[in-house]
């Protein structure tokens, strides 16, 4: 019973977290360039460890040279590296992406798959970016996207007690409607970036501030950090 209320909580707390996220972002989407499932899939491989504003100044002039997964199949694998190296880790990104789009055309009749197992037997292919995929070039909400900044706020919210993102996906798919699974994640990343950070979180301007099990004890390790600064800067 003590789980069965726990799960009840976390779900009235989560539906409310989302009727407030669409309150305050009302137009997120994906930030990705593209116009295609193809493109997306290689952005979204780009994405890694990068942002997005830089994956949409490397890809206009990619997927002008390489618009396609047959043209990216057969490209030459040093001018792939340099057209993507500002993005970072090019080297394997490259070797994905090239490899994903032969296998898309040796398996897949050039098509990017829209089942996630198939999604995922693509280099480069996990379930983030596979989700991303489904969600956005074909509107199929098969998970939920976990990133570092969805990791992080789903955790200060009370969402789940894992940190494994598989476990992590699980536990949020058991608390939103699957219409939102892929927008939730969207809007959770804004607020991880403009108050939910990292370090250093803006507590006192968080429109979540009430639903937030963890924000007294994250306010108390920031005035305790205020305080040693201050005596250090003394």
């Amino acid at each position: 019973m003590a789980i069965i209320r726990r799960i009840a909580v976390r779900k009235q707390r989560a539906n409310e977290v989302l009727v407030r996220l669409k309150r305050r972002y009302p137009d997120a989407t994906c930030t990705l360039n593209y116009q295609t499932p193809v493109q997306l899939l290689v952005a979204t491989i780009l994405s890694a460890q990068c942002t997005d504003e830089r994956v949409n100044q490397v890809t206009p002039a990619l997927f002008a040279r390489f618009p396609d997964a047959a043209t990216l199949a057969a490209a030459d694998l040093e001018e792939l590296e340099n057209l993507i190296k500002s993005t970072g880790f090019y080297r394997n990104k490259a070797r994905h992406i090239q490899g994903a789009c032969r296998k898309i055309m040796s398996e897949f009749g050039g098509k990017v798959p829209k089942e996630m197992s198939q999604l995922l037997t693509l280099p480069g292919v996990a379930r983030k970016t596979a989700n991303v995929v489904l969600a956005h070039a074909y509107g199929i909400n098969a998970g939920v996207t976990v990133d570092t900044h969805v990791k992080r706020v789903s955790h200060r919210l009370g969402l789940t007690e894992h940190t494994d993102p598989i476990r992590i996906e699980r536990d949020l798919i058991e608390l939103l409607p699957q219409p939102d699974w892929e927008n939730w994640s969207i809007r959770l990343i804004y607020h991880g970036r403009e108050t939910c950070t990292a370090r250093n979180p803006r507590c006192d301007e968080c429109f979540l501030g009430d639903l937030c099990p963890s924000r007294d004890s994250i306010v108390a390790i920031s005035q305790v950090s205020n305080k040693i600064s201050n005596k250090k800067g003394g």
